[in-house]
């Protein structure tokens, strides 16, 4: 008969392969039900508002007939939705380009923090609307009225985010990195961005809210050229008196907002609190 000794006390033991799928189906579990139950909640109001004859049923039509719809148009959805990812993704990538080198640029220069520090904030709070005509001026139909828009929209939130990521690293650790010979570019990579990578992140997740917002309104009112997005199928089901097909594009719309927040920037920032410490890793 084998005595277990003292170090193997100590010794990390293998997790079987059954107790971990337990372990991730408890967390599946638990991530997706809220989620259902939320859904189920907003068709159940839904449905309830229908029958109440709140509005002629041509008007708000019933979720069932919406999901109906969608299922049948799946594929239609899908190509719009990726063309308009694809749009979205473009000038996000621009804006963040932009935002960053303006962050860094207000956060560490008190020159350029006192000539355009005010400015990003007033650029931040402009609707997105507001730039489609400038836009359509500028560059006609096509993808630089979505792109100028967008980045426009995205760029003031992804460079405050940075500002403040910056404005909130304490002064201990920028003393310690001195201490150790970070200075200049050196202190920036290994002491300031790390530091600042929660608001940072939080940053990017803002930003890509309001490029989305202003990609929608491009699509929307900016009388594009070339394939038609989610938010074009919208307007056109509006001027064509769909109101199926108005809901069908806004369920649609709302579906990747969710997607994208919850597969990038909530799956990002996860990983950066664990990281911190600021979360436990047994717990998700």
């Amino acid at each position: 008969m084998a005595v277990a000794t003292d170090l193997d006390l100590i010794r990390p033991q293998a997790v079987p392969a059954s107790s971990r799928a337990g372990a991730f189906a408890w967390k599946a579990r638990n991530a997706t039900w809220p989620k259902v139950l939320a859904i189920a909640i907003v068709i159940g109001g839904w449905q309830i508002a229908v029958w109440t004859h709140w509005k002629p049923e041509y008007l708000v039509p019933s979720p069932f007939t919406v999901l109906d719809r969608l299922f049948h148009e799946l594929g239609t959805m899908i190509t719009a939705s990726l063309v308009t990812l694809r749009r979205g993704i473009q000038g996000f990538v621009i804006a963040m380009i932009i935002g960053t080198i303006v962050g860094i640029a207000v956060a560490r220069v008190k020159i350029v923090r006192a000539a355009i520090g005010s400015m990003i904030t007033g650029l931040q709070t402009m609707p997105s609307v507001a730039w489609v005509p400038l836009a359509i001026i500028l560059f006609k139909e096509g993808q630089g009225t979505v792109t100028f828009v967008v980045v426009i929209g995205a760029a003031p939130s992804i460079a405050n985010g940075i500002i403040s990521g910056v404005d909130h690293v304490p002064p201990l650790l920028l003393r310690a990195g001195r201490v150790l010979g970070a200075r200049g570019l050196s202190a920036l990579r290994h002491v300031v961005i790390p530091a600042a990578l929660p608001a940072v992140i939080g940053g990017l997740k803002q930003g890509w809210a309001f490029a989305w917002r202003s990609l929608m309104a491009a699509e929307l009112i900016g009388g594009l050229s070339g394939k038609l997005g989610i938010g074009q199928l919208l307007s056109g089901a509006g001027t064509q008196a769909d109101y199926v097909g108005v809901f069908e594009a806004m369920i649609v719309i709302l579906i990747i907002g969710i997607l994208v927040d919850a597969l990038v920037f909530g799956t990002a920032d996860r990983a950066i609190r664990r990281r911190y410490g600021l979360i436990d890793a047994a717990s998700t």
